[in-house]
């Protein structure tokens, strides 16, 4: 994990409160068990069956089937139950999953979220992304704050297809927080190395600035 991903991931762990439970996407989001304290009070879910999955494990596998939904070699806590796809996409769209954590390629200032397929590239399907991005109480994006061109990664319209619409309720990145408020993303926080200008570099839409800025840490 670079020092990029460290900021985004570490500050996401932050929207985790015990007794929570929590899915976490393909990509940046599985990084997450890795910063959580020992002993953290909450349950991490992967579509792919089973909840209760501990801190990823690297270079190897214990097991070939304890894998996360991106593939990934992780760890079970004590207590964690397995189970057929059936059963956790039930816990899905029967909307027990307090949070999910996602990445994107895009999200609109209106709260978007495309994040399955880029037209033209091999993927490998669109998972269960859906899904969760409609169902879960609440939908946090974790995402690098501009894409290999440098453009911001927050838009005013969605050029690539939807994974859903008006869901994303918080975007993290490196430099700032965005938190849906009245269907529009409001720029919250900011890291404490970034200033106002840095933040909207790449940035081509309007975005408010809350009154008040939450503190990062």
């Amino acid at each position: 994990m670079n020092e990029q991903e460290s900021i985004i991931v570490r500050r996401a762990a932050r929207e985790l409160s015990p007794g929570m439970v929590v899915n976490l996407g393909i990509g940046l989001p599985t990084l997450i068990p890795g910063v959580l304290p020992e002993g953290f009070d909450v349950v991490l879910h992967s579509e792919n069956g089973f909840a209760g999955m501990g801190a990823p494990l690297e270079g190897g596998t214990r097991d070939n089937d304890v894998i996360d939904a991106g593939g990934r070699a992780v760890t079970l806590i004590k207590g964690a139950a397995c189970f057929d796809s059936v059963l956790s996409f039930a816990l899905i769209r029967g909307g027990h999953l307090d949070m999910a954590v996602l990445g994107a390629f895009e999200v609109s200032v209106e709260g978007d979220l495309a994040n399955w397929m880029i037209p033209g590239k091999l993927t490998p399907g669109m998972g269960g992304g859906m899904e969760l991005a409609q169902k879960a109480r609440r939908v946090v994006v974790i995402s690098r704050h501009l894409d290999k061109h440098g453009r911001g990664k927050l838009v005013g319209t969605c050029s690539l297809p939807l994974t859903a619409p008006r869901c994303v309720d918080t975007l993290i990145t490196e430099r700032a927080v965005f938190r849906r408020r009245e269907g529009r993303l409001v720029l919250c926080s900011i890291h404490p190395e970034q200033t106002r200008e840095t933040v909207f570099e790449g940035i081509e839409c309007p975005v408010e600035v809350a009154e008040t800025l939450e503190p990062w840490e």
